[in-house]
C-alpha cells in the first residue's frame, strides 16, 4: 500500500486539518510528518471549534491511529496543553496516539533562544512564532539534540541538562537579555515529561513498513505550507523544516516510491502571516474584506493575516516541486460577492515578464501581473453537491486547472467538515 501525502501549497493557514478530518475515514493511519507547535490546525464539526498544534488532525475519528512522525519537533508542555483540551472526548491515547522515539524534544532554552535571537534582530526579524522551532532544530541538525527515546534512558535528566546548560551559555552572549526564570519553566517542562512518558514510543520508520506490508491506508499529514519550505521557501522567512514532499520520507521513514497520491491545499485566494514577500497582497478594502469575511488570523499565534489575489505562478511551482496530483480548493465561500476577482498569471522581474517562480520574490524585484475574471455572488456555505456550484466558481475552478494542469477535487465552501464538495 501506498503512502498518501497532504500539505499546504501556500504560506501555509490553507485548512489542512480540515481537510484531514474529512479524508480520515478512508485512511487507518494518520501520520504528522514535520514542523511542531508552530503549525495550528483547525477543525470544526458538531458547533465546536477544534485547534490542534502537534497531534494529528484525525485524533477524533475512532477508526484511525495518530503518529507523530521522526520529523516532528515536540514541546512536552504544549502537548500536555493539547491533551487536557481533549480529555472530555475519551480517546484512547495510549493505543491510538503513538510517537516516533526519533522526535526531538523542545527544551524551555530553546524557547528562550528563539526570543533573544528574534529580539536581536530587530526590523530584520523573520515573524517567529517564538516556540523555540529554529532552535530545536538546529541543534537536530547540530547533533545536539534531545530525542523523544532519550526518555527511555535512565540518563535521561543527564541528557537534558547538559543541553540547557549550553543554551545557557548561549543566552549569556546575547546583548539584549531577556528575563525569565528558569525553575519555574523547568517545573511546567518535566510535569508534562511526565504525561508525555504515559504513551506509547515506537520505532516509526519499522511501524509504517509493516502497517504497508499489511495492506494499511496511510494519510501523511504535513504543516505550514510549501512556500515556507527551508529550502523552496521564500528564504529567510520560512520555517525550519521541509514542509514540501520530500519532508514526508525523511520525516516519516517512508521510501519516496511508496508515495501514492499527494494532495495539495490551497485557498482560492492567498494569505500569510508574519514577514516576508507576498507579490499579490493587498492593502485596499479588498484585502480588508477578505480578512474579515474569512476570519484571517492565526490559530497559533492569532496574529493578523495578510491578505492578497490568488498567485497562479507560486501555485503552479507548489504544485511541480511536489507532484501534487490533485488540489483541493478552500474558502471559496469567502469570496462570494466580490466585483471581480484578479489572478496574477505572470511576474514583471526585473523590468521583464515571467512565468516561473524566481530565487527572489521582494516587492523591490517582482510585481504581479494580472488576469481579471467575474465573481459569484450566490452564498455557497449551503451548497452540497457540485452541481449547485454557480457558473463563476465553476469557470474559476477550471481557470486554476488549465493552469497549473492538476484537477481540483475538493471545494470547500465552509469551516465546517459537512461543508465540503467532493467533485
Amino acid at each position: 500500500m501506498a503512502v498518501n501525502l497532504l500539505l499546504g501549497l501556500q504560506w501555509g493557514d490553507e485548512g489542512k486539518g480540515k481537510i484531514v478530518d474529512v479524508l480520515t475515514t478512508d485512511y487507518d493511519i494518520i501520520a504528522r510528518f514535520q514542523g511542531g507547535p508552530n503549525a495550528g490546525h483547525t477543525l470544526i464539526f458538531d458547533g465546536q471549534k477544534h485547534v490542534l498544534h502537534t497531534i494529528p488532525s484525525g485524533i477524533f475519528r475512532k477508526n484511525s491511529i495518530n503518529i507523530v512522525g521522526n520529523g516532528v519537533v515536540i514541546d512536552p508542555v504544549i502537548f500536555k496543553k493539547e491533551l487536557d483540551n481533549l480529555e472530555a472526548y475519551n480517546i484512547d491515547f495510549p493505543n491510538k496516539l503513538l510517537i516516533s522515539r526519533k522526535a526531538h524534544l523542545i527544551l524551555p532554552t530553546h524557547r528562550l533562544l528563539d526570543a533573544a535571537n528574534e529580539a536581536a534582530k530587530g526590523k530584520a526579524k523573520i515573524g517567529s512564532t517564538l516556540k523555540g522551532i529554529g532552535p530545536t532544530y538546529m541543534d537536530k541538525t547540530g547533533r545536539n539534540g534531545m530525542r523523544i527515546g532519550d526518555l527511555e534512558m535512565d540518563n535521561w535528566k543527564e541528557i537534558y541538562t547538559a543541553l540547557a546548560t549550553k543554551h545557557l551559555k548561549m543566552l549569556s552572549h546575547y546583548d539584549s537579555q531577556i528575563e525569565f526564570d528558569l525553575n519555574e519553566l523547568e517545573t511546567e517542562f518535566f510535569t508534562a515529561i511526565d504525561t508525555l512518558r504515559e504513551l506509547r514510543f515506537i520505532d516509526s520508520e519499522e511501524y509504517f513498513h509493516q502497517a504497508m506490508k499489511e495492506g494499511k491506508t496511510i494519510l501523511a499529514e504535513g504543516a505550514q505550507g510549501s512556500l515556507l519550505d527551508v529550502d523552496f521557501g521564500t528564504y529567510p522567512f520560512v520555517t525550519s523544516s521541509t514542509t514540501t514532499a520530500a519532508g514526508a520520507c525523511t520525516g516519516l521513514g517512508v521510501a519516496p516510491n511508496q508515495i501514492g497520491e499527494v494532495f495539495g491545499i490551497f485557498k482560492a485566494y492567498v494569505t500569510r502571516v508574519g514577514s516576508g514577500p507576498f507579490p499579490t497582497e493587498l492593502f485596499d478594502k479588498n484585502g480588508e474584506d477578505m480578512g474579515r469575511i474569512g476570519n484571517e488570523f492565526g490559530a497559533t499565534t492569532g496574529r493578523e493575516r495578510r491578505c492578497g489575489w490568488l498567485d497562479l505562478v507560486a501555485l503552479k511551482y507548489s504544485v511541480q516541486i511536489n507532484g501534487v496530483t490533485q488540489l483541493m480548493m478552500m474558502k471559496a465561500d469567502v469570496l462570494s460577492g466580490f466585483e471581480n476577482l484578479k489572478v496574477c498569471t505572470k511576474y514583471n522581474y526585473k523590468g521583464k515578464e515571467i512565468s516561473h517562480f524566481p530565487y527572489n520574490v521582494e516587492a523591490h524585484n517582482v510585481s504581479p501581473i494580472y488576469e481579471t475574471v467575474p465573481c459569484w455572488k450566490e452564498d455557497l456555505t449551503g451548497m452540497d453537491s457540485s452541481s449547485t456550484l454557480p457558473k463563476e466558481l465553476n469557470d474559476y475552478i477550471k481557470y486554476i486547472e488549465d493552469f497549473v494542469e492538476v484537477p481540483i477535487t475538493i471545494v470547500s465552501v465552509g469551516p465546517d467538515r459537512n461543508q465540503t464538495i467532493n467533485r
